[in-house]
């Protein structure tokens, strides 16, 4: 027998990750791929597996430790002695750094607090996760200067909060932070609603208080516009059933999102903006030529969304397959960081609850999102007479820096094109 270091292997973007579950005890025999540890990225739990076969002989992290890619997590007896290739025994981890919000698509100067420049130092150092350090850096709050009341001394959310209300620093570090972050608006003032009848505070989903910030700044940095269209599926709908009934009989399921994802790919090539992304600069879209669509899953703890990869390479057996698979692993809290990366555009269905239109926020560093609502039997015009048809409500929101309102009509109208015979999705 001979020692292994079990070191974090890639974990995506994520830098100071917090250990949330230790699964093993020191003396455990596990066997390769076996889960060692569970970490908590912004979205995702991710779960660190064991690289080979052995005995536990140390454990090098506690629950609430920070780690990154490349930290010391165990030390194995193994036979098999060598080192995880994601990670080699003899490299040193790497320093942690400062985790910068993946939609995120240009880094923001450093905002300052009222009482000068934040430590950046102190900043790195604090013992915080990266969705804390990202709210942080929203209200330009100094990590450094904040005591955390979390496990093991982490700071929290609401140690920031309440930090930014009680230091003084409120009104300049907003300030900046709006000033940087393209606000610019006054908050809504505190209202004591107790006054008026009894309330309750009901802590808000974990999901939904990570994801805000984020939405909140698409919405406050993207001109966004809604181009609502009307597509007749009741052709389309009628094979989805057939294949439906088929694949039931399979174990697996054919949703008319399934077409949707298909018809998407094949108008994001026709209009190659709605799969670019602002650059940097400004001045430029960074065109993709790869086509990764992501979709909104409903789940008990809040909105996620999940992402198909290749998608312009699966036909509509492969997508019903693995739009199944994502969902279940969203609603059971197992996806993964990278099952969530890379999107280049949006779908957000609310067709089986309901709704006519409404206005879909542009997931950033993305341009542009398809909303759907359910389709209903309409009267429609054929030139002489009306006929019903199966319509289905399309709200398509983008941002207006890269997609201009012509380019939108004409991207909603190759969509209905599309929908409008299953035959066109086929090639």
């Amino acid at each position: 027998m001979s020692a292994l270091e079990v070191k974090v292997p890639d974990i995506g973007d994520f830098t100071d990750v917090p250990v949330i579950s230790i699964l093993v005890a020191v003396g455990d025999t596990v066997s390769e791929e076996d889960p060692l540890l569970e970490l908590e990225s912004d979205k995702a739990t991710l779960e660190v597996p064991s690289p080979a076969n052995g005995v536990i002989k140390e454990i090098k992290v506690a629950e609430g430790d920070v780690v990154s890619q490349g930290s010391l997590i165990f030390i194995f007896d193994s036979a098999a002695a060598q080192a995880p290739a994601s990670a080699p025994a003899s490299e040193p981890a790497p320093a942690k750094a400062e985790a910068t919000p993946a939609a995120t698509p240009v880094a923001a100067p450093a905002p300052r607090t009222a009482s000068g420049a934040i430590d950046e130092a102190g900043f790195a150092k604090a013992h915080a996760s990266p969705s804390v350090r990202a709210f942080a850096r929203q209200l330009g709050a100094d990590l450094s200067q904040v005591k955390g009341n979390g496990r093991a001394g982490r700071i929290l959310r609401e140690d920031v909060t309440a930090w930014f209300k009680g230091s003084g620093a409120g009104a300049g570090a907003a300030g900046a932070a709006m000033s940087g972050g393209g606000m610019g608006i006054p908050p809504i003032p505190a209202v004591d609603f107790s006054k008026f009848g009894a309330v309750e505070d009901v802590d808000m989903s974990r999901i939904k208080k990570l994801s805000g910030p984020a939405l909140h700044r698409s919405w406050l940095n993207i001109p966004h516009v809604t181009h609502n269209e009307a597509a007749d599926i009741t052709d389309l709908d009628k094979y989805r059933k057939d294949m439906d009934t088929h694949a039931k009989t399979e174990g697996y399921r054919v949703t008319l999102l399934t077409f949707l994802i298909k018809a998407s790919v094949s108008a994001l090539k026709t209009h190659w903006e709605f799969n670019s992304s602002l650059h940097p600069d400004g001045d430029k879209l960074i065109k993709k030529s790869y086509y990764n669509i992501g979709f909104a899953a409903d789940t008990p703890n809040g909105l996620m969304v999940p992402v198909i990869k290749d998608a312009d390479r699966k036909g509509l057996v492969e997508i019903s397959k693995e739009l199944a698979d994502l969902s279940l692993q969203a609603r059971e809290g197992k996806l993964k960081s990278q099952d969530m990366q890379g999107a280049t555009f949006t779908i957000s269905s609310l067709g089986g609850i309901g709704g006519t239109s409404f206005t879909p926020i542009v997931n950033a560093p993305e341009v542009a999102i398809l909303g759907l609502t359910r389709s209903k039997l309409e009267p429609v015009w054929d030139g002489e007479q009306f006929v019903p048809r199966n319509m289905l409500p399309m709200s398509l929101s983008y941002d207006h820096r890269a997609i201009d309102g012509a380019l939108a009509a004409r991207f909603a109208s190759t969509l209905k094109h599309l929908l409008g015979d299953v035959r066109r999705l086929m090639h």
